[in-house]
């Protein structure tokens, strides 16, 4: 398995035990599909290992407590604090209507209801208050905000996603 078949799942914080139990903090929405586990993938240092689980539990609505194979210790359990957690990106819930992953969208094209086609997307800038998609029109770089008012339709079968972006928005980039 590669870093690039997977998706970040969550971060392991610290340490749940003496008995080499930890706790991770999940990236989602929905910690509760992921209480249940029996293996995950680990960035450790350059490494990408499995990890079997033993036992895993909800704690605190959004960390998991996990109980993995082999690890019983404290110090064993040292060993993968700060590590990040992966899956398979198989194990993502299918979404549907206007939600996406951002890793789904890359190579689809943006459509504006006023300007046409504005190019395709490259990235999703998320270290902002708000997303943005990032899109190539040429040598151009055009930012839009991801924002439910903005998004009218995402058409997976056709890789596209029809927007209406505020007006004079992308025109500012082409001048």
């Amino acid at each position: 398995m590669r870093i690039e078949d997977c998706f970040y799942l969550g971060k392991i914080v610290k340490k749940y035990s003496f008995k080499g139990e930890l706790l991770a903090k999940l990236d989602t929405d929905q910690p509760d599909l992921y209480d249940d586990l029996d293996a995950v993938f680990i960035k450790l240092g350059r490494d990408f290992l499995p990890f079997f689980i033993e036992k895993s539990s909800l704690h605190k609505s959004d960390l998991l407590r996990l109980k993995f194979e082999d690890i019983e210790t404290e110090e064993d359990a040292d060993q993968l604090l700060k590590c990040e957690l992966y899956l398979p990106l198989e194990f993502l819930p299918k979404l549907e209507g206007n939600k996406f992953y951002y890793h789904e969208i890359i190579g689809f094209t943006i459509e504006d209801a006023s300007f046409g086609t504005v190019g395709t997307i490259t990235g999703v800038n998320d270290t902002t208050s708000q997303p943005l998609f990032e899109v190539e029109r040429g040598s151009i770089e055009i930012l839009i905000p991801m924002n439910d008012d903005i998004i009218t339709k995402v058409d997976r079968e056709n890789k596209k996603i029809h927007i209406e972006a505020p007006e004079g928005l992308i025109d500012l980039y082409l001048q």
